[in-house]
């Protein structure tokens, strides 16, 4: 198994409930989710993760979304 990094997050109080109310309703833990979350957005491409990290304008935002989806459609 590779070596694990520990890293420390900031929450709103908000996000911070519903992401305890999915770990509940999952079985997981907060620690075993988030790292699945990063895992995964640390795979997609740069233009997903501009879209998720909100780098894109939200005038835009649907029209990027559509063209990203059009091409992954198109690459299976």
């Amino acid at each position: 198994m590779d070596p694990r990094i520990i890293l420390r997050i900031e929450l709103t109080n908000g996000a911070k409930g519903r992401l305890s109310d999915f770990c509940e309703q999952a079985g997981m833990t907060q620690v075993a989710t988030l790292s699945r979350m990063v895992e995964w957005f640390a795979t997609q491409p740069p233009a997903v993760q501009r879209l998720i990290v909100g780098h894109i304008p939200k005038e835009m935002q649907k029209d990027v979304a559509r063209l990203m989806l059009k091409n992954l459609a198109g690459a299976k």
